[in-house]
């Protein structure tokens, strides 16, 4: 056991200045008055910088270089779990874009590898794709956009899990097939979709339970006769969303608005890709096939279309308090515990607790992350 003192720990319901955060093993043991701590017990001393639980990124494609569809492997895994500890980042999603189905099944035998060996850091697959409208592809391959045989539904729900997520576009698939994923324990989420109003909330009847990055690749709002994607997505009560909030990719307006009406129903995601936690000059990269740029803290293909994002989770959180005017707490929530909630793993993770699993992040007032706390581990950061 060692404890981690002089923090301002939240918890993810308030905010502590004066207790000391008890971790034995891979667990939180306990808050404590500094004053009850043993003189005796190992500890840190944090100079007041911020410490919460570990963000949970549900939607990053790659980071610090690599892509996981450019190599769907347990070493392109590794990297991209060193690049996220740099920004914070305790667990993840790897996102894996429309690819044919032996991409796929590579992928998910990459993201159970990882899972056997390190539980509670990759914490499933993220399947953006193949299952979706073309009008809305974004950056995906149109050649792999398909619909789903019954083979390889039964082949995604028997791999449940290890395949967190599944985002796929409600007009383009079968209702039987959105609830038997979901009744193999996998999420269902809507994106890249030209749906209507009505046949969103067709998907959720059948188990739909998230949108993927709102605003972004889904039939919008244009009016009040045709609510859209977006439309249905706050018109329900219980779906929750991921949202990009680098400043390109929503307004921060527009991030504002849907704190408003989604509120503990919102998520911080990066949709990071390469050069997010990359070495300085990282310009340039392949993804699907389609040659993508950074520029300008944007990253785009020739034509201009979004490509994903060079965000990372700690930069969100930045935005969201000095952009979007979000509390700090609140900001600190929508990249942890709202995330926890929405995957069904609260008990476990996304906030500081008893018992729960030890994944923290410590950073300063200039949103700098100095350390992680990975399964309990203390592990500081280096410059």
């Amino acid at each position: 056991m060692y404890a981690l003192t002089h923090a301002r720990i939240h918890t993810g319901s308030q905010c502590l200045t004066d207790q000391a955060l008890l971790i034995e093993g891979d667990r939180i043991a306990g808050l404590l008055p500094l004053q009850e701590l043993d003189p005796a017990l190992p500890r840190h001393a944090l100079a007041g910088a911020h410490l919460t639980a570990g963000f949970i990124d549900l939607q990053i494609n790659g980071c610090g270089g690599v892509m996981f569809n450019h190599a769907p492997t347990l070493a392109t895994l590794q990297t991209m779990q060193a690049a996220n500890l740099r920004s914070g980042t305790t667990s993840f999603l790897p996102t894996l874009i429309s690819a044919p189905d032996e991409t796929i099944r590579t992928a998910l035998t990459a993201v159970r590898g990882f899972m056997t060996a390190q539980p509670d850091l990759v914490l499933g697959m993220h399947l953006e794709g193949p299952y979706t409208h073309p009008q809305r592809k974004g950056i995906h391959p149109l050649a792999q956009l398909r619909h789903p045989t019954e083979a390889m539904i039964d082949f995604l729900c028997q791999q449940s899990p290890w395949l967190r997520m599944v985002t796929l576009a409600p007009e383009q698939n079968r209702p039987e097939h959105i609830q038997r994923l979901k009744a193999a324990g996998i999420l269902v989420a809507l994106g890249h979709s030209a749906a209507s109003y009505q046949q969103a909330m067709a998907g959720f009847a059948a188990g739909i339970g998230f949108a993927t990055h709102l605003y972004n690749a889904m039939s919008p709002t244009l009016n009040g006769r045709e609510p859209g994607v977006v439309g249905a997505i706050y018109d329900h009560p219980s779906l929750y969303s991921g949202i990009i909030v680098d400043g390109h990719h929503v307004h921060w307006a527009n991030v504002r608005l849907a704190h408003k009406v989604l509120g503990e129903r919102l998520c911080l995601v990066t949709d990071a890709v390469a050069p997010a936690g990359a070495p300085p000059g990282f310009d340039h990269f392949d993804f699907c096939g389609t040659q993508v740029f950074y520029r300008d803290g944007k990253c785009v293909d020739a034509q201009g279309t979004l490509g994903g994002s060079a965000l990372t989770m700690i930069e969100g959180v930045a935005n969201l308090v000095r952009h979007v005017g979000l509390p700090l707490e609140e900001a600190l929530r929508m990249a942890s515990l709202y995330p926890a909630r929405a995957l069904g793993i609260e008990d476990r993770l996304g906030s500081i607790a008893r018992g729960k699993i030890a994944n923290l992040t410590l950073f300063d007032d200039d949103f700098r992350v100095l350390g992680t706390v990975v399964k309990g581990q203390w592990l500081e950061q280096t410059p």
